[in-house]
């Protein structure tokens, strides 16, 4: 008789099973030594028997239907098959005489109707088995989702802390991968300005490969780093630590999405103005260039004629310090604000815990919908998408209210901060005014404003929410005339702020 020596391992990976083939190759050939069997050929396989498909199987079978042996010598019958498909079709040929015998070193087999019943049980012990071992693996990533803690290779920035599987920062790139977000947001960058500044920084990734585009755009479509991890498919909510707020990540996916950023044109430091207005007549944008030793500015013209004239940088200069000028607290004001803004912080402070407790019965009960989200589920009154939908909708919301207890925890005065900082930039806008910068002056007209125009030699603007209250001292309100459209703002009066009793604006009369 003559044999097919059959080697298999279940994983095709260099660092797991190493010797496996190896061992079985040398017992399998003193077995059959010591036993007096013909081996023809030595057939080898790096593959799981979990499902059916095994080529290297599959031929054998086929080489055994055509004649060229008679049995099979394997370490074990879970070598054979893990399945009910190939086990059956063993047991086939055993009846139909295709095989004739059947050699294993730690199990004995005879082609009798014991002999069969018995393998029948090997071979269903190995697909019992291997079942088995797949459920309680599902059970414990199950288990580890309902404690946040996501299944797999921790994504760059984190890492796999093995002790309480869990995520946690990696020193090393953490930052630098915070980094990438937030530059990301601000709409200034492409991936491929991110790949420059990841080389320039040094950021590398766990193999110590320089970051492909494609890598940096998956990190940013992670939901992984504002808290939350997707596993299958589904949202799970995560006990690691985030990265970056959600607000930060949306942002992140809406630049994304855009598939847009501003274009930075490289300017000479003489032209500091150029491209930042439009034509208040046509819409063009406002160019410049150089005649006579002076750098004049003018409508580029391109959507046919405008009676718009040239205008020398210094008017134009000193049109946007008039602006900057109207715009502007001076020192005194400033600094009054500030300490008032001081006072303020610290009353701020004692009522922040009172607003982070109120907002946990909110967590709390989102909590509870999604026990009860997932009892519907489990009792099928819940299909699977819809379950999936409302679920994402509940974490995520429980994600920012989460953020906002945090905010209140870690800074309950942000907004008054934001304050602080507006009046800072009221008191620089007045110091920029004043002097020669002429990029900075250009620079902060935008921050003042939007819709920034030229015409008849004056820049006009529509100073955004916060600036109004300066640039419009007694109207806030832009002027809308009946059945018309909305208006740039322009100032019906122009009087200085007068304190009274209390921070309320008040017209002169």
């Amino acid at each position: 008789m003559k044999y097919f020596l059959y080697l298999r391992k279940s994983t095709d990976e260099d660092d797991k099973q190493v010797l496996s083939l190896e061992a079985q190759e040398a017992e399998l050939k003193e077995f059959a030594l010591r036993d007096g069997l013909d081996i023809v050929a030595v057939l080898t396989e790096s593959q799981t028997a979990k499902c059916p498909g095994r080529p290297v199987f599959n031929a054998m079978l086929a080489r055994i239907e055509a004649g060229e042996a008679d049995g099979i010598i394997a370490w074990h019958p879970d070598r054979l098959a893990r399945n009910s498909v190939d086990g059956g079709r063993i047991i086939f040929l055993i009846d139909t005489l295709a095989v004739k015998a059947l050699k294993f070193p730690t199990f004995w087999f005879e082609p009798t109707p014991q002999g069969k019943f018995m393998l029948n049980i090997a071979f269903g012990q190995s697909k019992y088995f291997v079942d088995n071992l797949s459920e309680n693996v599902k059970r414990g990533l199950r288990q580890k989702l309902r404690r946040g803690e996501m299944p797999g290779l921790a994504p760059l920035g984190y890492l796999n802390d093995l002790r309480t599987h869990t995520l946690i920062p990696d020193p090393k790139r953490f930052k630098q991968v915070k980094k990438i977000f937030v530059d990301y947001s601000t709409r200034k960058y492409s991936l491929r300005d991110l790949r420059e500044l990841t080389i320039s920084a040094g950021l590398l990734s766990r193999a110590g490969n320089i970051l492909s585009c494609s890598t940096i755009q998956l990190a940013l479509s992670n939901p992984c780093y504002y808290g939350a991890f997707k596993y299958n498919g589904e949202l799970h909510e995560g006990k690691h630590r985030p990265m970056i707020s959600r607000k930060i990540f949306e942002e992140c996916q809406k630049v994304m999405k855009d598939k847009s950023r501003p274009k930075k044109r490289k300017l000479g430091h003489l032209h500091a103005f150029r491209g930042l207005l439009k034509c208040g007549e046509c819409g063009c944008t406002i160019t410049s260039e150089v005649q006579k030793g002076h750098i004049y500015y003018r409508c580029t013209k391109k959507k046919g004629v405008c009676s718009q004239k040239y205008i020398r940088e210094e008017k134009l200069a000193d049109s946007i310090s008039g602006i900057l000028q109207k715009s502007s607290l001076s020192a005194p004001w400033a600094n009054e604000m500030i300490k008032i803004l001081e006072l303020e912080k610290a009353e701020e402070t004692q009522g922040a815990e009172a607003w982070r407790k109120k907002l946990e019965p909110e967590i709390n009960a989102i909590s509870e919908k999604l026990n009860k989200l997932l009892d519907a589920h489990l009792d099928g009154t819940l299909d699977k998408a819809e379950y999936l939908t409302k679920k994402e909708e509940f974490i995520n919301l429980k994600t920012s209210l989460n953020e906002k207890s945090k905010s209140f925890s870690a800074k309950p005065y942000h907004w008054l901060e934001q304050a602080e900082k507006f009046i800072l930039d009221a008191k620089q806008a007045g110091i920029i005014a004043l002097s020669e910068n002429l990029p900075a002056k250009g620079g902060f007209l935008g921050k003042i404003g939007s819709n920034l125009a030229l015409k008849e030699g004056e820049v006009i603007i529509e100073p955004k929410e916060a600036w109004k209250i300066l640039y419009f001292k007694t109207n806030f309100a832009p002027f809308r005339p009946a059945g018309g459209k909305e208006r740039p703002l322009t100032p019906k009066a122009c009087t200085e702020m007068l304190p009274g009793s209390d921070s309320n604006r008040r017209p002169t009369r």
